[in-house]
């Protein structure tokens, strides 16, 4: 299909882009890399009459450093920089990890870690790894900034708590110094979409002892979320193979998990036990 009529601007500057969005309001639409803001128009699900395509703001908003303990990546970043960025290999290793099983090629050269987590698709990768890393959000408008907590942010699907006029230029989170972790999820074959995956890391003492535990889903109900059930069922315990078992079975019993043609809410269910245990198997093999 076709979309409908918009007027199109492409803004040179951070403090042009938020000029426009305060003067068009809800009218406007954000376009950073495009391949979900895009599809949605071409299916009339999205109707904005104006487009801001910030794709110019690069120089200022993609970025992967670390400052003061924390890891920082600026919302154009794309997915084949995360994948590749030798700073996060080694720093935050998950997120190279679940990069490279986003889409293909020309969809992690396109999208940007910023797009994904406005758009909020439940079966995106990158949120619920970013909420396993505790991350936060920058969002900026031409009133100021404000930072969110990752938790707070996901409403519902394709709903987050941005308010009008506001651009995400920033995600950051602590830097996970000795910890182990992994992403694994059961894929949809033809879009590499999540059916449910598992972000796991886990801190290790010694002696094998849990001594912390994140475990994020993503695909599994309408945000991307964390396991309580799991995470408290780990920490403590030696992280054998029963005890790994014990803490994944019955993990999402409690979830109004998502139903569609990918699959029910009892198969999901039953996948987020299969994939948290796997991830945290690979999370501690790593």
């Amino acid at each position: 299909m076709i979309p409908s009529t918009f007027e199109y601007f492409a803004p040179a500057g951070l403090d042009e882009a938020l000029a426009l969005l305060s003067e068009h309001g809800d009218n406007a639409k954000i376009l950073a890399g495009g391949h979900s803001l895009i599809p949605a128009m071409r299916l009339r699900l999205a109707q904005p009459g104006v487009l801001i395509d910030i794709k110019g703001l690069r120089s200022q908003l993609s970025y992967i450093k670390e400052e003061g303990g924390r890891i920082k990546l600026g919302a154009m970043t794309n997915y084949y920089t995360i994948e590749t960025s030798d700073l996060l290999k080694q720093k935050a290793p998950i997120l190279p990890e679940a990069a490279s099983v986003i889409g293909d090629v020309q969809v992690r050269n396109w999208g940007t870690i910023g797009g994904s987590t406005v758009h909020a698709d439940p079966s995106s990768d990158l949120p619920a790894v970013l909420l396993a890393l505790d991350a936060s959000v920058t969002l900026k408008s031409s009133k100021g900034e404000r930072v969110v907590a990752l938790s707070d942010f996901f409403v519902s699907i394709l709903t987050t708590s941005i308010e009008p006029g506001e651009i995400l230029t920033e995600i950051s989170f602590p830097t996970p110094a000795g910890k182990k972790s992994s992403y694994k999820k059961l894929a949809n074959k033809a879009s590499h979409y999540s059916v449910v995956g598992a972000a796991a890391i886990i801190g290790v003492d010694g002696n094998g002892v849990c001594t912390s535990a994140a475990i994020g889903f993503s695909g599994l109900a309408a945000i991307p979320m964390r396991s309580a059930v799991v995470e408290n069922a780990l920490v403590g315990k030696k992280l054998d193979d029963a005890t790994i078992e014990a803490a994944c079975s019955g993990s999402a019993t409690d979830v109004d998990a998502l139903s569609d043609l990918h699959g029910s809410h009892e198969y999901r269910r039953a996948m987020a036990d299969v994939f948290a245990k796997r991830a945290i198997k690979a999370a501690l093999a790593s």
